[in-house]
């Protein structure tokens, strides 16, 4: 079965023609099912996992220009899959758009942005239009009801079903997690040593093979928490500049992503560290090695909720476009916010707590937020297990994570 994702609309849509659509997202996201569902009829696809086609691309970058043209149509879409494997690809399409404008249009989907940025690889100039494709958010579930930001309208056919919190906690929300059941656990389980055998030894860190996997496990038990380069290197006895490019991997390859802190007008002395997420709370947990089981809620439970807000809020950012941005708050002198969600028009204060029972002090850190930062931050929220809304404070609203 196949379930809508929020991105079909953007690269379904008019206002990309004649330019090239790059799509990327980290592995086992669901690019290539996207590409099948919702490609059009007729278009022309280019399928660079297939390792024949990728190397008869390898060898003669130019035949795609020659094919292009031989088909005679006077507006073409064209849909190449994981388009990085094959670099040299991007001048023939920036030719066909420069030579031929509005006749082609490109999708590609990609899941390193490391290998698409290298001097030798064209970028597009001017040319492309970017989006991200994230694990599955709640704007893509049946039965979500969005009250931090509420979209356009958003017309999905077929939602995802629900899950339970404490399933995604510890299995995650990539598609596989709604269609494969518990079989799933074992996907999750082999993802990390995949990853590491594919995309690292691609990624040219072949030769530090062991470092990155030691680097790995602790980069994922560390997930959540600002960055300590040093404190990594302790654990790891890895040097300083060896981390910093593994995590650049990292996020390079879209398997995680880095929360700055907040940098709106600031008197007090704020923390300039930032956090690091693993994309997805499952991979996350298959990466620290931890067992797949709920039991690992008894002691996880508030980190792992942390992080799976951080993947939902992350999502949207990406989805709404570079206006919007995703930061955290925290000063020398305690305050602090989990999370700041900034929009063209405010910033919005988030906190993420795993608790069913909100109370008014757990208020405090958005409220002192607010407090600094209005007129541009006016509401904030509690993201917790509450069965309903309520009003904590003068500002401050707990909401059931269900309403995120």
């Amino acid at each position: 079965m196949y379930f809508d994702r929020f991105l079909s609309g953007g690269l379904s849509g008019e206002s990309s023609r004649g330019k090239a659509r790059l799509v990327l997202g980290a592995r086992q996201s669901g690019k290539s099912t996207l590409f099948r569902m919702i490609r059009p009829k007729g278009s022309w696809l280019v399928d660079l996992q297939e390792r024949s086609e990728r190397m008869r691309y390898l060898r003669d970058p130019e035949s795609l220009t020659r094919q292009l043209l031989a088909g005679g149509a006077k507006r073409a879409d064209v849909w190449i899959d994981e388009v990085q494997r094959v670099p040299a690809l991007l001048d023939e399409i920036q030719l066909v758009l420069d030579r031929y404008p509005r006749r082609f249009t490109f999708t590609l989907t990609g899941s390193s942005a490391r290998r698409l940025r290298r001097s030798d690889a064209n970028r597009l100039p001017g040319r492309t239009h970017r989006f991200f494709l994230s694990p599955v958010c709640l704007w893509e579930c049946a039965g979500s009801a969005p009250q931090v930001l509420r979209p356009g309208r958003i017309r999905l056919r077929s939602r995802f079903p629900m899950r339970s919190l404490e399933e995604m906690l510890v299995l995650g929300s990539l598609p596989g997690a709604f269609v494969e059941g518990s079989s799933f656990r074992k996907t999750l389980e082999s993802y990390a040593e995949a990853y590491i055998e594919e995309e690292v030894m691609r990624e040219a860190a072949a030769r530090a093979l062991g470092d990155y996997g030691r680097f790995l496990e602790l980069a994922a038990v560390e997930s959540g928490k600002p960055v300590s380069l040093t404190k990594i290197s302790q654990e790891s006895g890895l040097a300083l500049s060896t981390i910093r490019g593994f995590y650049s991997v990292l996020e390079d390859t879209l398997v995680g992503f880095c929360v700055p802190p907040y940098s709106g007008s600031e008197r007090a002395r704020i923390l300039k560290t930032r956090k690091f997420y693993f994309f997805d709370p499952g991979v996350r947990n298959a990466v620290a090695r931890l067992p797949l089981d709920p039991a690992i809620l008894a002691t996880e439970a508030g980190g792992l909720f942390e992080q799976w807000v951080a993947c939902e809020l992350m999502a949207r950012v990406r989805y709404l476009g570079p206006s919007y941005r995703l930061s955290f708050w925290r000063t020398v002198d305690g305050a602090e916010v989990d999370f700041v969600l900034e929009t063209p028009r405010e910033a919005i204060p988030i906190e993420a707590k795993y608790t069913r029972n909100p109370r008014p002090a757990d208020a405090r850190g958005p409220e002192h937020f607010i407090a600094r930062h209005a007129p541009r931050a006016r509401r904030g929220f509690l993201v917790c297990r509450a069965a309903r809304p309520e009003q904590l404070s003068r500002h401050v609203r707990a909401i059931p994570w269900q309403a995120l």
